[in-house]
């Protein structure tokens, strides 16, 4: 499995034609509101909408479901982990198997986890639908930032085929040398975190390395730099910044109607 490998989406889909800015823009507005809710309803409606964006994503639901179920793994365990190890157990008993826990951390475990899976997905989508040249792109036409940074930025994205690769390497490689957790849980927890070691610290290198190459061609030496391919943002873009805005408003409307909205620090 190549968590690394970038999804490619139809380059003729509406979310792919969009401007990376307005993209960007209308996750972080979503993920804003995710982030100081802390109800299960404000989730479950982006959530919703989410998915009903997903035919105009042009990613194959199969696809991105068998390349982001880690992620659905991990909100699934914190969300489980917060409700069993409360320090205090409220609202009436729910019994599953042997295990009783409180209703009110059950629901507060559930909206953890659901608003960790809908940040994660937001954000999946957003960066999945975008081609890194076309951001570094808008990131200096239309932000006005440094050449530098935008550069890095898409040299950090394409890099994500490479850690692939080099992830798989060090697999085969520690499997060769007859490194094997069997089938213990623990063992495959410990290789993995091992494995995951090694490739922070290659890619710590391999960072080191392309900003050396990147200096030693003048990147950045010169103010002045032409447009090659001119990003432009339409109203399409503006809709669908409208349309993150609505959305979030309609969750927290929704949550509001309901009773349960709650902020996190509430």
């Amino acid at each position: 499995m190549r968590l690394f490998t970038p999804l490619v989406p139809d380059p003729r889909a509406p979310l792919a034609r969009a401007n990376p800015l307005a993209k960007i823009g209308a996750a972080v507005l979503l993920m804003a509101i995710l982030f100081v809710s802390g109800d299960l309803v404000t989730p479950s409606v982006v959530l919703v909408g989410l998915i009903a964006t997903l035919p105009l994503t042009g990613l194959a639901p199969r696809v991105l479901l068998a390349r982001t179920w880690p992620l659905l793994l991990v909100a699934s365990s914190v969300g489980i982990l917060n409700a069993l190890f409360a320090p205090e157990q409220t609202g009436g008993l729910v019994r599953i198997g042997p295990v009783a826990v409180g209703a009110t951390n059950l629901v507060a475990g559930l909206a953890l986890g659901l608003r960790l899976l809908t940040i994660a997905g937001v954000g999946v989508v957003a960066v999945a639908t975008t081609e890194p040249t076309d951001l570094a792109d808008a990131l200096v036409q239309q932000l006005r930032l440094s050449p530098r940074f935008a550069v890095g930025v898409m040299a950090a994205l394409r890099l994500l085929p490479i850690l692939a690769d080099e992830w798989q390497i060090i697999r085969l490689a520690r499997r060769a040398r007859g490194v094997d957790a069997g089938r213990s849980p623990a063992a495959a927890i410990s290789l993995f975190f091992g494995e995951l070691l090694a490739l922070l610290v290659s890619s710590i290198r391999r960072g080191t390395r392309l900003a050396l190459a990147m200096e030693a061609r003048g990147l950045g030496s010169r103010p002045c730099r032409g447009v090659a391919r001119p990003q432009r943002f339409r109203l399409a873009d503006g809709g669908l910044l409208a349309a993150a805005a609505l959305l979030a408003g309609g969750a927290i409307g929704i949550a509001l109607a309901s009773g349960a909205f709650r902020l996190v620090f509430s």
